[in-house]
């Protein structure tokens, strides 16, 4: 999970960098063949075939990704690297409403509580006007509500990409290969993208193809790393990692864009970055059938 947010923050970058002279979908396009060609050519090396097994399902995350890309692409180029960054990883607490409510995973007190101190430090990073006085941040107002509709549906996605990963409840016993839960996410994103594209094509120029293949490369790499670690941790726990994307997106911030942190965001960072590291100490809960929302320790 640590290493797929490393790759998502890279990703990100390059998405900003491209997104100045391409289309959002154009990117979303050409980052869905990469990863469709990478991951077709692992599932063949490997014998694997790419239908899966719940082919419904796999269907439903690739449309719920496919929403959450779109949106986060979006967003990524037209705010501050970190401050997407930071809307797009309050998923991890909708994630761990979604898996208790829909397959049955339970929270422990403990672990509702980090998550709460978590939020707080996205709350100290983002600092809305309610609390501060006024605008969010100054963040225009549709491409940060744009950025939270893509963490909700992110947050489905991983749910579904967990229930495919453990096998199910329904009797079918069968666990998706992480390729192939990679490969339907791109095959819809493919053809989700492709209409908006042939309506607003631009040719892309010199660097613009290393950037997109970059971008391709680096979003596989995350998406790999994500799907692996979501299939072998229950889903609450597994995303609460998800946070140094935040930190990683911060120094790429610096690096490439001069987006110098103020004291607010490193005390931000500091708070969710302790809270991931002492809910990443937590033991797994015991599965089972669904059941309450909070289970004690």
């Amino acid at each position: 999970m640590a290493a797929g947010a490393f790759f998502f923050a890279l990703m990100s970058a390059l998405v900003k960098i491209t997104g100045t002279r391409l289309p959002t979908m154009e990117i979303v396009l050409a980052r869905s063949v990469v990863v469709l060609a990478i991951a077709w050519v692992m599932l063949r090396r490997a014998g694997v075939p790419v239908r899966g097994h719940r082919r419904g399902l796999l269907l439903l995350r690739g449309v719920f990704g496919f929403i959450a890309l779109t949106s986060f692409y979006y967003a990524v180029i037209r705010l501050p690297l970190a401050d997407v960054t930071v809307i797009q990883y309050t998923n991890p607490v909708f994630t761990a409403i979604f898996a208790a409510v829909a397959i049955g995973e339970g929270l422990r007190r403990r672990e509702v509580g980090l998550a709460l101190v978590a939020m707080t430090g996205v709350i100290v990073m983002v600092r809305p006007g309610f609390l501060v006085g006024g605008e969010l941040s100054g963040l225009p107002l549709i491409p940060a509500g744009v950025a939270l509709v893509g963490a909700v549906f992110s947050a489905a996605a991983y749910v579904t990409v967990r229930f495919l990963g453990r096998g199910g409840q329904d009797g079918s016993g069968h666990r998706e290969h992480p390729v192939v839960i990679v490969w339907w996410f791109a095959l819809v994103s493919t053809v989700g993208s492709a209409p908006f594209v042939a309506m607003d094509f631009v040719l892309p120029r010199g660097t613009d193809w290393l950037l997109l293949l970059g971008v391709g490369v680096t979003t596989h790499l995350g998406q790999l790393f994500l799907t692996l670690g979501l299939r072998e941790e229950r889903a609450g726990r597994a995303m609460a990692v998800a946070y140094l994307q935040i930190v990683f997106a911060g120094i790429w911030g610096l690096l490439l864009f001069s987006e110098l942190p103020d004291l607010w965001t490193v005390v931000g960072a500091l708070i969710i970055v302790l809270s991931t590291w002492w809910v990443g100490r937590e033991r797994p809960a015991r599965s089972g059938r669904p059941g309450p929302l909070l289970k004690s320790r």
